[in-house]
C-alpha cells in the first residue's frame, strides 16, 4: 500500500513513533503526526530530514474522536502508537486503561469517518499475547493474554483491551479499511525523543545498581528502528493481515550484565551476586511484597520462569530482518550517556 496521500502517526513524539516518522520521511512520505502540545514543543520531530517539505505536526486529544478528523483528512493509512507504558502507577484505571481503550475507540470512530483511509496499523504488544511466561509453550500470534486485570500487570490489561477493541470494531462494523497489529516485546535502542523509554530505563537502573543481584529473569527484545519498520512493511505490503509478534532475540538477565560488563560498562555498579539459583529466586520472590505493586507482580509472575515467542509469521509476511540484540542494547546504552540518561564513565 505503497502511496502518495498522507500517512498519519499516532502520538507522533513517542519513542516508537518517532522513529516511524523518521522512516517515513526517509523513504519520501508525506506525515501528519499528532502531538498533545503545539508544534514547537517537538523540535526533534521537526529537524528530522524530510520534516520541513514533509511533515505536519496537528494537536489531537487521545479522548476526543473528532480531534483526530483533521489529521486524518486525505490519509491512505494510519499508524496508531499512542497510548503510555508506565509499569507503576496510582489509579490504573485512569492512567492506562482509560487512554488506551477509550483513544483507540477515538482513533477507530474518526478512522470510519475517513472515507480515504484504507488500513490503520496498530502498535500492540506482547503484553496483549500473555503476562507471563510458561516455559512450557512458545507464544504466538494465536494467544491473547487473558489473566490481566487492573490488580494484575494493569498496563498489559490496558494494552490486551485497546487491541480487543480495535479487532472487535473490524468486527462489527465491517468499515471500509482493515486493521494490521505489530506486537512487539520490549522495545530498545537509540532514541529520537529526548525522554527515556520504559525498556531503556530499565537497562539503564541494570547498569546504576538499582536491582540487588541477577534475577532468574529473560526477555524479549527487539529494536525501535526494526519496530518502526515493522509498521511500515504492515502498511505497504497489500497482503499483510492479522497480529504480528515482532521479537528479534531473548536475553537472560545473566547474559545482559555480563554484555555491559564487556562492552565498557565494567566500572558502573552492576549487579553481581548471582540470585539465580532456588534460593534466590524465593528471596527474591519474598522481597517482591515489599516493592511497588506492579513491580512485586511482575517479578512474582516472571522469576524462574522463561519466555520464548515465535516470530516466523513477521518474517515471512513482512520479510523483515532484526538486528542482534546485543548491538541494540548496548547502542541504547551509548546513547543513554549521550543524552544524560546515564552518567558517563568516570574511568579515564
Amino acid at each position: 500500500m505503497i502511496t502518495e496521500k498522507p500517512v498519519c502517526v499516532t502520538g507522533a513524539s513517542g519513542f516508537i513513533a518517532s522513529h516511524i516518522v523518521s522512516q517515513l520521511l526517509a523513504e519520501g512520505y508525506r506525515v501528519r503526526g499528532t502531538v498533545r502540545r503545539s508544534p514547537e514543543h517537538y523540535p526533534y520531530l521537526l529537524q528530522l530530514p524530510g520534516a520541513r517539505e514533509r511533515l505536519e505536526l496537528v494537536e489531537a486529544d487521545l479522548l476526543r474522536s473528532e480531534s483526530f478528523l483533521p489529521a486524518f483528512r486525505e490519509c491512505a493509512c494510519v499508524i496508531h502508537t499512542a497510548s503510555p507504558y508506565v509499569i507503576n502507577v496510582r489509579d490504573p484505571e485512569n492512567d492506562l486503561v482509560k487512554p488506551a481503550l477509550e483513544g483507540t475507540a477515538a482513533v477507530m470512530e474518526a478512522a470510519g469517518k475517513t472515507a480515504t483511509l484504507r488500513r490503520i496499523v496498530l502498535t500492540s504488544s506482547v503484553a496483549a499475547i500473555t503476562d507471563e511466561p510458561d516455559s512450557t509453550k512458545v507464544f504466538t500470534e494465536r494467544d491473547w493474554n487473558t489473566r490481566s486485570s487492573l490488580q494484575r500487570h494493569p498496563y498489559h490489561y490496558s494494552k490486551t483491551l485497546a487491541e480487543r477493541a480495535a479487532w472487535d470494531y473490524i468486527g462489527q462494523n465491517k468499515p471500509h479499511f482493515d486493521l494490521v497489529s505489530i506486537n512487539p516485546a520490549m522495545v530498545t535502542g537509540p532514541s529520537i525523543v529526548p525522554t527515556i523509554n520504559t525498556t531503556n530505563a530499565m537497562i539503564r537502573d541494570i547498569i546504576t545498581g538499582v536491582y540487588p543481584g541477577i534475577l532468574d529473569i529473560n526477555w524479549g527484545f527487539v529494536d525501535v528502528r526494526d519496530t518502526a519498520r515493522a509498521h511500515i512493511l504492515a502498511m505497504e505490503k497489500e497482503e499483510a493481515g492479522g497480529r504480528y509478534l515482532c521479537s528479534a532475540g531473548l536475553m537472560h538477565m545473566r547474559e545482559l550484565v555480563e554484555l555491559l560488563r564487556l562492552s565498557g560498562y565494567a566500572d558502573y555498579p552492576l549487579p553481581k551476586r548471582d540470585l539465580t539459583g532456588r534460593l534466590g529466586t524465593s528471596l527474591m520472590t519474598a522481597l517482591s511484597w515489599t516493592l511497588p505493586r506492579d513491580t512485586g507482580t511482575y517479578i512474582r509472575t516472571h522469576i524462574g520462569r522463561s519466555i520464548r515467542y515465535g516470530c516466523s509469521k513477521i518474517k515471512q509476511e513482512l520479510g523483515i530482518s532484526f538486528m542482534p540484540v546485543m548491538e541494540s542494547i548496548l547502542e541504547a546504552a551509548d546513547d543513554m550517556v549521550r543524552k544524560g540518561h546515564l552518567a558517563p564513565s568516570k574511568k579515564p
